[in-house]
């Protein structure tokens, strides 16, 4: 398929002297796009990044508002387009993708084939795969088009599945090698982003398929609550999630405080502190030492030979590690799992 053909290209390109306007007209909604990067990029040292590529109107919108940037500030991005293949035609949509990007103004456009397999369902494995891609290709800073709507997805699936504050605080802005500059905008501005700039976005089948949970989200549940709640219910997600960061931004950093030095706790300078903050320095600890998939049980378990200590055992985690309480400190150790 030639670009002119592709649905993510309507006959110009206004960096190469095609068919059509040399320039765009600018628009409220393209504007808000590119301030929302600058503001985002010009809180950063200066130095080259990346940028996730769908062809989706989100990451095209962003691709855009991140080589308006780059351009200016003296530095390259280049846009990575991750082929999944795991719909018929996958590569061709992925080359389509990187070439639009070049014509939005990127210094390069690479397409990563990944292999999807793995527990978890296909969404998990295709999402593990296309991080796990973008983290070896994309330096130090990739930018991802996540809005405010994909916010309120993430903040129903945490609460719904009862993850804890972590999770109902949703995605950070910045979360090295992560950015997402887009969060506080409604998908709608990327829409109308797309539109201003003469490039008709994308749409993956997959955003409509039912079998996945967050398809069922956007399409059924929040318009839903949108309805009986009488609008504003992504934004005020979205907010709630922004809230909850800022407070666990504050007890992280207590926490910080409370743990000190050493590989092990001393479990009896921790009895008297409050267990939400308890539970946030041991938290630390474990995934310093190596713990991982820990769960709120977990958590609980550990820090009950704390606050609930009686001369118990030893706390096993996934891994093969066990804590255990010697002489009033926490100690970890990573020990063989015997079978039968």
């Amino acid at each position: 398929m030639d670009l002119a053909q592709h649905p993510a290209h309507t006959g110009r390109d206004r960096r190469s002297g095609g068919v059509g306007p040399a320039r765009p007209r600018v628009s409220e909604a393209l504007l808000t796009v590119r301030r929302a990067v600058r503001e985002f990029l010009g809180g950063l040292e200066p130095a080259d990044f990346s940028v996730a590529v769908s062809g989706g109107a989100d990451s095209l919108a962003l691709t855009d508002a991140a080589a308006h940037y780059a351009h200016r500030a003296g530095v390259r991005v280049r846009a990575l387009v991750v082929d999944h293949g795991l719909q018929e035609g996958s590569a061709e949509v992925a080359e389509n993708a990187a070439k639009t990007a070049r014509e939005l103004g990127v210094a390069e456009a690479e397409v990563l084939r990944v292999s999807v397999s793995g527990p978890g369902g296909l969404e998990a494995a295709a999402r593990r795969a296309r991080y796990a891609a973008l983290s070896e290709h994309g330096g130090e800073l990739v930018l991802l088009g996540h809005t405010r709507d994909d916010q309120a997805e993430t903040v129903l699936l945490g609460l719904g599945r009862g993850s804890g504050p972590r999770s109902v605080a949703g995605m950070l802005p910045l979360d090295p090698p992560w950015g997402r500059p887009l969060l506080d905008l409604p998908r709608e501005v990327t829409r109308e982003a797309c539109g201003v700039l003469g490039i008709q976005p994308w749409e993956d089948p997959h955003n409509s398929d039912p079998r996945f949970t967050r398809v069922r989200l956007r399409n059924e549940v929040l318009p839903l609550l949108e309805d009986v709640l009488s609008g504003g219910v992504a934004a005020a997600l979205a907010r709630t999630a922004r809230q909850l960061r800022e407070d666990l931004e504050t007890l992280d950093s207590l926490a910080e405080q409370l743990r000190g030095e050493g590989e092990t706790l001393d479990a009896k300078a921790l009895t008297p502190v409050p267990a939400a903050l308890r539970r946030r320095v041991l938290r630390r600890w474990l995934l310093d030492g190596g713990a991982h998939d820990l769960s709120d049980a977990h958590l609980r378990s550990v820090d009950a030979l704390i606050g609930r200590w009686r001369g118990q055992g030893g706390v096993w985690l996934p891994g093969g590690l066990v804590v255990e309480r010697t002489h009033g400190r926490l100690a970890m150790n990573r020990r063989e799992i015997r079978g039968d």
